[in-house]
């Protein structure tokens, strides 16, 4: 089986357009500083804080572009650090997840719903999908070798006609498997 990019998705937030001009000012545009591995995404150079009932992270990356609900997503540390409730989800599923305060240069923001720690996943194009024997919405298992060799199960492989083949894990997830920056995966059948 061909080996697929990891990457780490590290906690990140995706706004509105409403919510970006909330929280920088009216007409406000993400700036970009690079392209991410999927088409058409990139990390700006706008950061917001989060805050929560026990604590705070600030510095919190904004992702454009912007899109038609606003999303944070955490980890399970990061979580039990700022005192709050995340449920587990694939990203874009925010109805009744968790609430949570945004914080940015020129206002903030209590949302009743938005947060979450996402599902690992891997995002592929139908080609990659067949070329893996894979297909959309199917959970599968992806093994990581190396000195902290790990297997981890309920990946959800995502098809879509724009996704490049990758592994998006979360910051905790990584760590267990030692991986730093990027690594490779396989699928396990």
């Amino acid at each position: 089986m061909p080996k697929i990019l990891i990457e780490i998705s590290a906690r990140h937030v995706h706004l509105t357009q409403f919510d970006l001009e909330r929280l920088f000012g009216d007409g406000y545009k993400l700036k970009k500083e690079k392209d991410l591995s999927q088409p058409g995404q990139f990390a700006s150079t706008d950061v917001v804080a989060l805050i929560g009932p026990k604590r705070r992270l600030d510095n919190v990356r904004v992702l454009g572009p912007c899109r038609s609900h606003t999303q944070i997503e955490i980890s399970r540390t990061d979580s039990y650090f700022l005192g709050v409730k995340a449920p587990l989800r694939l990203s874009g599923k925010v109805i009744r997840s968790g609430a949570i305060k945004l914080s940015g240069p020129k206002g903030e923001i209590d949302l009743t719903e938005g947060l979450i720690v996402a599902k690992r996943h891997i995002h592929v194009n139908p080609e990659q999908a067949s070329r893996f024997g894979v297909s959309n919405a199917q959970d599968v298992k992806v093994m990581i070798e190396g000195p902290r060799a790990t297997v981890f199960s309920n990946v959800e492989v995502r098809v879509d006609e724009e996704f490049e083949a990758a592994i998006h894990l979360d910051t905790d997830e990584a760590n267990a498997a030692g991986i730093e920056m990027e690594g490779e995966g396989e699928i396990v059948k």
